[in-house]
């Protein structure tokens, strides 16, 4: 393995995308992983986790400004719902071409250029955020904070080629919990600032934030690699396109990840709107469901390492339908500690699902090519290689895909709270979501004829 000195020939059209390029990449052979592989793995993922734990901080910033954001701002609840559904779109369609741009610059190179873009949202909200601000611009603020979105996707792709099939259900998990815990974390920071500093102050989070993204980049470039074989892989990017697990797993993502992420936009809002809470009521429980949905999501991909993604999966559906009924009941009956209990719950349930069906992806597409190598028509490098970069791809466009259930979650609160001045008819959405996405897991990976005829070489 060679990190920065390559021959001529191999840097001829790299050397101006910069260094720390690593030719030979094999984390299947036991033998490299122990000796080298580990420790450059391992140095990666804390470097990415850092980066996109900012950049998730930065996608949910207006989740917290709205609290911020009283009378004077002349903005109602529909208006903050808004607001959040729009950096959930803008950071959910920017995960594709993140996705694209690992292959394109190289993993170390775009973590680098993805972690300054977060100046552009940060730096452009200290100008404007302040009473008489026409609600047109806050709309554009929130749609920059969209580059914290983008992150995951390209994280995400990029950390998948470093460890091998039997450690990605805990890296990934890894990666993704350490990235979603910015979430909580922004919030406990507006909690600090609203207790001492009263909620007239929201650009204090700015000066927390600002030095923050130049400190992530600064690691990025210092202890992250590029990998050459996932340099320009556009084919990669078509055939997990063109791949039916691909829009499955996209479905089911909608369901876990679209949730966690939804929720967290909408958590104190809804508590607000529905019961009344003032901003610093609602900034002192509303971190503790991602913190606590973040902390867990390596857990759902370690217990996916061990019992299957699939079998995971299914079980998590079915807890957080049954959770989405609490906070139903709970509505009724004007219950905050239920609520609050069953709306925890949910972001708990979304935590492992995230890690459950993250695992699924690489395990999928590793399952299709040993098959290929059964039937003698790949060789094993051949085969497993391939399955590395489509799942790679895959779980890029899977995550873009799903951070999409966060704009449908705030939607349907928004619609829901616009006719009926409650959150429960967008449970009661939510609650049916869950139970066809139990049963696509069971029918398409639990009982599946093309699983049966594979052998289910490895678990899905």
């Amino acid at each position: 393995m060679t990190l920065t000195d390559v021959t001529d020939e191999q840097r001829t059209g790299r050397a101006r995308l910069g260094g720390r390029w690593i030719e030979d990449w094999d984390p299947e052979d036991a033998g490299f992983w122990e000796r080298t592989g580990r420790a450059v793995a391992n140095r990666n993922l804390w470097a990415s986790i850092f980066v996109e734990h900012v950049g998730f901080s930065v996608w949910t910033l207006w989740s917290v400004f709205v609290l911020f954001m009283g009378p004077e701002y002349g903005v109602d609840a529909a208006g903050k719902f808004f607001l959040g559904a729009t950096a959930t779109l803008v950071g959910a369609v920017l995960r594709v071409p993140y996705t694209f741009a690992v292959a394109r610059f190289g993993g170390r190179n775009w973590t680098i250029v993805s972690g300054l873009l977060l100046l552009v949202p940060t730096v452009a909200a200290a100008f404007v955020l302040q009473p008489g601000t026409p609600y047109a611009v806050f709309v554009l603020m929130a749609a920059l904070a969209g580059f914290g979105g983008g992150n995951f996707a390209s994280s995400m792709t990029n950390i998948n080629t470093f460890f091998p099939e039997g450690r990605k259900g805990t890296a990934l998990g890894l990666n993704a919990g350490g990235g979603n815990l910015g979430v909580a974390v922004i919030q406990l920071v507006a909690l600090l600032v609203i207790a001492t500093a009263g909620a007239g102050h929201p650009k204090l989070l700015l000066a927390v934030y600002i030095p923050l993204i130049v400190i992530c980049a600064v690691c990025a470039a210092l202890f992250m690699d590029n990998i050459s074989s996932v340099r320009n892989d556009t084919g990669a990017f078509r055939l997990a396109v063109a791949d039916r697990d691909t829009t499955i797993m996209s479905f089911l993502y909608i369901g876990t990840f679209g949730s966690f992420i939804g929720y967290s936009f909408a958590f104190g809002l809804v508590l607000q709107t529905q019961f009344g809470r003032t901003p610093l009521q609602a900034a002192a429980l509303t971190f503790i469901g991602p913190l606590l949905g973040s902390f867990i999501r390596p857990l759902g991909g370690w217990l996916a390492d061990r019992f299957g993604g699939a079998r995971v999966t299914t079980v998590n559906f079915v807890s957080m339908a049954a959770a989405t009924v609490v906070c139903i009941v709970a509505s009724g009956m004007k219950s905050l500690p239920l609520f609050v209990a069953g709306f925890i719950a949910l972001f708990v349930f979304s935590g492992v699902g995230n890690g459950s069906t993250y695992k699924m992806i690489p395990a999928i597409f590793r399952r299709k090519a040993l098959a290929r190598i059964a039937s003698g028509a790949s060789s094993r490098e051949e085969a497993l290689l391939a399955a590395r970069r489509v799942s790679g791809a895959a779980i890029g466009l899977i995550s873009a895909v799903g951070a999409l259930g966060g704009l449908l979650i705030n939607l349907a609160f928004r619609q829901s709270f616009a006719a009926a001045k409650s959150g429960v008819p967008a449970f009661w959405v939510f609650f049916a979501f869950y139970l066809v996405c139990t049963v696509v897991t069971v029918a398409v990976y639990l009982r599946s004829p093309a699983r049966a005829a594979v052998g289910s070489p490895v678990p899905v």
